[in-house]
């Protein structure tokens, strides 16, 4: 499955315009979380997406990320898969985000 991609750089710009309908979805460990975190992004560790899909909104434009990108594209394929038409991933992570904070 191709999965969208946004960098962080595009990211921060979209983020910048107040792009009040842009879900960010985190999907790291907590240990992970703990390390730091794009402002008001949802908490769901990859493991738990199954059992809270239903919390998420299919229509809403949904931008995945974990540390360096693997994790969120997997996630991303799995929202794909069932369902959501608006997912992308974060390009390089929660590291990518962190070089241009």
């Amino acid at each position: 499955m191709d999965v969208p991609e946004i960098d962080a750089h595009t990211l921060k710009q979209k983020l910048a315009e107040n792009n009040t309908g842009l879900v960010l979805l985190d999907v790291r460990e907590p240990y992970e979380y703990a390390e730091g975190v794009i402002p008001w992004a949802t908490f769901i560790p990859m493991n738990d997406i199954p059992a809270h899909i239903d919390e998420l909104d299919k229509d809403a434009e949904i931008v995945v990320y974990c540390a360096h990108g693997i994790r969120s594209y997997q996630v991303a394929a799995y929202l794909m898969h069932n369902g959501f038409t608006k997912v992308q991933h974060l390009a390089d992570g929660f590291a990518a985000w962190s070089y241009y904070a």
